[in-house]
């Protein structure tokens, strides 16, 4: 039998990002203020990687 191992970089990916938003959505949670700042903060953590590669660039000065 051959083996596929043409989806195995995703599973990857998949759980990076998983435990990138469940760690996102923690932190911004727990530093809402307010029920806005808190829908705010689920919001953010959907969209982490685009939060972290803005901060990235900024600190490089890209």
């Amino acid at each position: 039998m051959s083996e596929s191992k043409g989806n195995a970089g995703g599973a990857v990916g998949g759980a990076v990002y998983g435990l990138g938003f469940v760690g996102a959505l923690v932190y911004f949670i727990q530093s809402a203020t307010s029920f806005w700042d808190g829908a705010y903060g689920v919001f953010q953590s959907l969209v982490w990687p685009a939060y972290f590669a803005y901060g990235v660039f900024h600190f490089l000065k890209m």
